[in-house]
C-alpha cells in the first residue's frame, strides 16, 4: 500500500478543478515508480522524498507545476523532455492538463533516474556566483512564499534583474533543505525591508 499524507489528500481538494486530475496522476505515477517514497509538505505544497528529497509537485490559479530536485542530474533525454532541468521548481513549464505532462513512460523513467541519483548520494554542484544578464527566473515556491508578504513581494519585483538574481541563486543554490527554509525566511524578511541580498557588504553612503 501507498505511504499517504493526509495533508497531501487536502492539499489536493483544495486546488482548483483543472489542476486535481493533474495532482493525482502525478501522485500515482510517483508512487508506482517508487513504492518506498514518503509524502511530505514543504514550502506549503506536496513533496516526494526517497533516501532524501526527489521531486515536488504544485498547484497555482491557472496551472501546475513539477519538479525534479536534482532536474539538472538527470540524462540529456530527460533534460531535454523537462526544458534542459532548470533548478527552479516547474522543470515541465505550466502544466494546464494531463497531456502537458510528459508520456507516463517517460515520467517513470525519469523518477527512476532520480531515485538513482539518490541511492548513489550524488550532491548537485555549486554553480557560479557570477550574475549573468539573464532573465532572473525565481522558483514558484519562493514565488508563493512571497506573496504572502506584500512588501517583499513588492520590493522585490522593483529591483533590477540583477539584483533579483543574487536572491535566486542564493536560494537555489542551498545544498540542504535546512539551509534552503533559512534562506528562504531570511530573505523574505530582508526584502520586506527593501534590503538588497549583499546589503551588510554594501558601503553606507
Amino acid at each position: 500500500m501507498p505511504k499517504l499524507d493526509k495533508r497531501v489528500d487536502a492539499y489536493i481538494t483544495k486546488s482548483n478543478d483543472f489542476a486535481k486530475p493533474i495532482l493525482i496522476h502525478i501522485r500515482a505515477l510517483v508512487h508506482k515508480a517508487c513504492p518506498d517514497v514518503e509524502e511530505t509538505i514543504k514550502w506549503g505544497f506536496p513533496n516526494f522524498e526517497y533516501k532524501g528529497p526527489m521531486c515536488s509537485m504544485a498547484s497555482f490559479k491557472q496551472h501546475c507545476a513539477f519538479t525534479f530536485w536534482k532536474a539538472a542530474l538527470l540524462d540529456e533525454k530527460s533534460k531535454l523532455e523537462i526544458g534542459e532541468g532548470r533548478s527552479a521548481m516547474g522543470n515541465i513549464g505550466k502544466i494546464t492538463s494531463v497531456k502537458d505532462l510528459p508520456s507516463d513512460k517517460i515520467m517513470t523513467t525519469m523518477i527512476k533516474q532520480a531515485m538513482k541519483l539518490n541511492d548513489e548520494g550524488v550532491k548537485i554542484k555549486k554553480t557560479t556566483n557570477k550574475v549573468s544578464d539573464e532573465e532572473a527566473i525565481a522558483p514558484d515556491y519562493f514565488l508563493k512564499a512571497l506573496s504572502k508578504n506584500k512588501k517583499a513581494e513588492k520590493y522585490f519585483n522593483a529591483f533590477p534583474n540583477g539584483q533579483r538574481k543574487e536572491y535566486i541563486m542564493w536560494i537555489t543554490e542551498a545544498k540542504t533543505e535546512e539551509t534552503l527554509n533559512k534562506r528562504m525566511a531570511t530573505a523574505i524578511e530582508w526584502l520586506s525591508e527593501g534590503k538588497r541580498r549583499n546589503w551588510k557588504y554594501e558601503k553606507a553612503k
